[in-house]
């Protein structure tokens, strides 16, 4: 069993519960239990491969599950998938569109039409902002260039839930910087969830308040990043060779190092349960450093294979 949190507490814009899906002998999604709360901006973390994107494609009923139900804003989404499309915004990792002979203008028009909520104005701002021609046809552009319309089509109706996957991936350094921006003003602005699915942690790391990490279809963890901040940490400090962590001692040391009589471990753990083992005439504790969201995730890859 994992030592991992996996509840969250509150109301919920996105809930699955023991979603499965296999694709042959492949699974896919192994009894995924989601929980993303109102409001929230989520990463959801994970190598490639590790099922981000089916995630996402079942949320919106983009694919069936074999087991499992999902409900979004409110709606179950094996009986109401067009309602709940109707509030949602997605920029998907794969092609913009299948209207490829339409010119960026045109595909970006056909789209508002499907939505009351769509703003012009809004619509309007983004293009300028992020510098889009809405005159090559759709197949002709770049993935940067697609990308960033993926980000008007999915922004402009101003949706209350958001879902981002790979958000990233294929954008130049100053476009990408232009994108996190709009995404945060967006949230600021508008009573907004996103679910933010990638490997890439570092983009997004500052945007996140949640963080879910999946590994093989299953989600092994889920809690609020302070919550993260707080249990994973560094420690650097010396110790006498009799030293030793109690065995009954509710943490996890994920990594060791050494550097002379100096030793640095990463430990899982309570803050005050952790700071105990280290109270004693035999151990004198340096310092204690957070990880960053991309080491934490690692990390907690690392916590789930030793538990």
């Amino acid at each position: 069993m994992s030592i991992l949190p996996t509840s969250v507490a509150g109301a919920t814009a996105i809930r699955a519960i023991a979603v499965t899906k296999r694709y042959g002998k492949l699974t896919a999604l192994d009894s995924l239990d989601l929980a993303v709360p109102d409001g929230s901006i989520y990463l959801l973390a994970g190598q490639n491969g590790a099922g981000k994107s089916t995630a996402l494609r079942h949320i919106l009923h983009l694919e069936e599950p074999d087991a499992g139900t999902i409900t979004v804003l409110g709606y179950d989404i094996l009986r109401d998938a067009a309602r709940a499309r109707a509030e949602v915004g997605y920029v998907a990792d794969g092609e913009l569109s299948p209207y490829g002979w339409l010119r960026v203008g045109a595909l970006i028009a056909h789209h508002a039409s499907y939505f009351p909520t769509w703003d012009a104005a809004y619509a309007a701002r983004l293009i300028a902002e992020l510098q889009i021609d809405l005159t090559p046809r759709v197949r002709t552009l770049s993935r940067g260039q697609a990308r960033r319309v993926a980000f008007v089509l999915a922004l402009a109706h101003r949706p209350k839930l958001l879902l981002l996957d790979e958000p990233t991936d294929g954008l130049d350094p100053v476009v990408r910087e232009r994108v996190l921006h709009l995404l945060a003003g967006h949230a600021a602005e508008w009573p907004t969830t996103m679910l933010v699915s990638t490997h890439l942690v570092q983009e997004v790391e500052r945007l996140a308040d949640h963080v879910g990490i999946i590994k093989q279809g299953r989600l092994i963890g889920q809690m609020p990043r302070d919550y993260l901040r707080g249990t994973l940490n560094r420690f650097r400090f010396v110790a006498a060779e009799s030293w030793r962590v109690p065995n009954e001692a509710p943490v996890v040391v994920v990594e060791r190092s050494e550097s002379g009589h100096e030793q640095e471990w990463t430990i899982w753990g309570e803050p005050g349960v952790v700071r105990e083992i280290f109270d004693g005439p035999d151990v004198d504790l340096r310092s204690v450093t957070p990880l960053t969201l991309t080491d934490a995730v690692v990390a907690l890859l690392s916590i789930e294979e030793a538990a």
